[in-house]
């Protein structure tokens, strides 16, 4: 079974986000030197992620003139008559 390119940047997004929810957790839990500073970037990278994906793909739509999930209003026609 052949993958999309769309398939596989979903699934690496998927273990990124999934890798930084555990890395937050395991900020959370151990404490040693600066890992309050660590916890700040994890809990700001799992925030912060996810809004530059949506942002990247409603880029990529508005690039390729198709619709994509991140559009605001997917239902409203492009094109003014």
């Amino acid at each position: 079974m052949k993958k999309t390119h769309k398939q596989i940047a979903a699934i690496v997004c998927i273990v990124l986000l999934l890798l930084l929810y555990v890395a937050t957790l395991v900020v959370a839990i151990l404490d040693f030197p600066g890992s309050d500073r660590l916890f700040a970037a994890c809990l700001g990278a799992t925030i912060g992620v996810p809004i530059l994906l949506w942002i990247y793909i409603a880029a990529y739509g508005k690039l390729t003139n198709k619709k994509s999930m991140a559009d605001l209003f997917p239902d409203s026609d492009t094109k003014n008559t």
